[in-house]
């Protein structure tokens, strides 16, 4: 006798497992790629490894990401160049004053990126940057760009209300930026290869860090009563 065919509901668990799980790939993928992209870099990553990581075919893969390049920047959109539409709703919005924005700035900076693995696509740059010079200009247009432009309307917005004394605005952005990138470098690199006397207490930095920043940004009567803790979640 043939064997009866199940109604829809009556599929097996299985198949109903298979179903979201093809619906989760794009996501799952995008995953492993950003853990093997930093565990290995961009060279050495290699598409069979993040498809068999996510549990699909190389062939699946390809389906949503035509290439290994075009998988890259997928990751990048989806944890870095994609939240900036929140960033600078949340510039928009902020009441407190220029030096708490910039606090602000530093340590959510810390908490949503540069404690996470996402910030070893930063090491990833630096050091293939040259070999793949598309990447380059893919990250300096979807990340740096974006992420620069902010920081001078934090600037500017410290100088338009009398907090922050007048100033180089392009060099500004890279006093805010230095600390941000070394505790990226720092946490990829180094970091996890030092003895525990040697390493650093990212909260304690940013916050030395800040200090250096308001004295010298600050005009001399803002000064007083500056908090450079982390801001409360």
């Amino acid at each position: 006798m043939p064997t009866p065919t199940l109604p829809n509901a009556a599929l097996p668990d299985n198949h109903t497992r298979r179903s979201r799980r093809k619906e989760a790939r794009p996501g799952e993928l995008l995953a492993a790629a950003l853990d093997l992209f930093v565990e290995k870099g961009f060279a050495a990553t290699r598409v069979e490894e993040v498809a068999q990581r996510a549990g699909v075919s190389k062939g699946t893969l390809f389906l949503y990401f035509p290439s290994k390049v075009e998988l890259f920047k997928a990751v990048v959109r989806e944890n870095i160049s994609g939240r900036f539409a929140v960033w600078n709703d949340e510039f928009e919005r902020f009441e407190g004053s220029t030096h708490d924005m910039l606090r602000y700035c530093l340590f959510n900076w810390w908490e949503r990126l540069g404690s996470t693995r996402t910030s070893g696509i930063l090491k990833l740059i630096m050091s293939e940057a040259q070999n793949f010079p598309e990447l380059a200009s893919f990250y300096q247009h979807e990340v740096m760009q974006p992420g620069k432009t902010l920081i001078e309307r934090i600037l500017r917005r410290g100088v338009a209300r009398g907090e922050f004394r007048p100033m180089d605005f392009t060099y500004g952005v890279y006093l805010v930026l230095a600390p941000m990138l070394f505790l990226a470098l720092w946490k990829h690199s180094l970091g996890p290869c030092c003895s525990d006397h040697a390493q650093l207490d990212p909260h304690q930095y940013l916050a030395a860090q800040l200090d250096m920043l308001m004295h010298g940004f600050s005009q001399p009567k803002t000064l007083t009563n500056l908090s450079l803790e982390p801001p409360l979640p």
